[in-house]
């Protein structure tokens, strides 16, 4: 039987599919080759509380 409740894990494994295709780098982004997966992962770092 699953969870009743999202965990913290749920929301860092199921992150980078649900939004990768939401993120568009801008143009500073794209020349320091800054990926989507990359944003994602910050954006999680900070908001993990």
């Amino acid at each position: 039987m699953g969870a009743i409740t999202v965990s913290r894990a749920d929301i860092d494994q199921a992150a980078a599919p649900a939004l990768r295709h939401r993120i568009i780098l801008n143009f500073e982004g794209e020349a320091e080759g800054t990926s989507t997966d990359e944003v994602i992962a910050e954006i999680l770092k900070l908001t993990a509380g």
